[in-house]
C-alpha cells in the first residue's frame, strides 16, 4: 500500500528522487492508464486499447507495454526505450491530492523512487520548487485535466457502441504463445458509419480525433511483438 503524504519542503526537504529505470523501482508493468488527451503523443509508440473496469459497466484507455504481467517490453539496459512515458507512469512518486477545491500535490513515501542519498532533489536548499517539481506539478495538471475530459470520451464511446472486444493470439519466433483478450479496441466500421450529426458531435467535443489516433496506434502490436522476440533472443529463447 502507498504511503501518501501531503508534499511539503520542510518534512521533505532532504527528499530526492532516483530517475532511470533500473530493475526495482517500479517500472515492471504490462499497461498503463492513459487519456483522450494523451492519445496524439503515444500514438506513435504504443497500441492504445481499453479494458473494463470492475464494476463491468466502465472502462479505461491503457498504453500496452507487454504481453504478460509485469512484462514492460519497452525496458532495455536499466532505460525506457521510447521518448515518451506515459503520464500517469512518468508522475511516479507523485499523486494528486485535494484541499476542498485546491489541487494538492502529495508524494508516496515508500516509494522505491523516494531516497536522500541519491536522485534529484525536489527542493532546492532554502525551500523552493526545483525543476523536478515543477514538472511533475505540470504533469500532474496534465493528469488532472485529462481525467475530467476522460469522462466524456469514454462516455460517448459507450453511447455509439463503439468499443469492440478482441482477442489476438500470437506465436513467437521460439514457438511460444500468448493470447491477448479481455481488452477492446474502437470498432472502426462502426465508427465509420455513424451519421453527420454524431460525427460533428464527437468532433466539437474534440473526441474524433483521439478515437482516429486509437486506431492508428494498433499497428504497434507488430512493433511490440518484435520487442518480445528480441528479448526472447536475448535470454537465449526462454520467456
Amino acid at each position: 500500500m502507498p504511503n501518501i503524504a501531503l508534499l511539503n519542503n520542510i518534512e521533505h526537504k532532504d527528499l530526492r528522487i532516483i530517475h532511470g529505470h533500473r530493475p526495482g523501482l517500479g517500472s515492471e508493468v504490462a499497461w498503463v492508464p492513459t487519456f483522450a488527451d494523451e492519445f496524439r503523443s503515444l500514438q506513435a509508440h504504443y497500441p492504445i486499447i481499453f479494458r473494463q473496469l470492475d464494476d463491468g459497466a466502465n472502462y479505461e484507455a491503457i498504453a500496452l507495454l507487454g504481453f504478460q504481467q509485469d512484462e514492460n517490453l519497452f525496458l532495455e539496459d536499466g532505460r525506457w526505450d521510447a521518448p515518451l512515458v506515459p503520464w500517469l507512469h512518468e508522475r511516479l512518486p507523485f499523486y494528486i491530492g485535494r484541499n476542498g477545491d485546491e489541487l494538492m500535490i502529495q508524494i508516496d513515501l515508500d516509494h522505491p523512487r523516494i531516497s536522500t542519498t541519491e536522485g534529484e532533489p525536489v527542493f532546492k536548499p532554502h525551500g523552493g520548487n526545483t525543476d523536478l517539481l515543477e514538472k511533475m506539478s505540470q504533469t500532474l495538471s496534465n493528469i488532472h485535466n485529462g481525467v475530467q475530459a476522460n469522462a466524456g470520451f469514454l462516455e460517448a464511446l459507450k453511447r455509439y457502441e463503439l468499443l469492440d472486444a478482441f482477442v489476438l493470439d500470437i506465436e513467437f519466433d521460439n514457438g511460444e504463445k500468448a493470447r491477448v483478450g479481455g481488452f477492446f479496441t474502437i470498432h472502426e466500421e462502426r465508427l465509420g458509419a455513424l451519421d453527420g450529426a454524431a460525427i460533428a458531435e464527437l468532433h466539437a467535443a474534440g473526441y474524433l480525433a483521439p478515437m482516429y489516433f486509437a486506431l492508428a496506434s494498433l499497428s504497434h502490436f507488430r512493433d511490440l511483438i518484435d520487442r518480445k522476440n528480441r528479448r526472447n533472443a536475448r535470454n537465449g529463447g526462454a520467456s
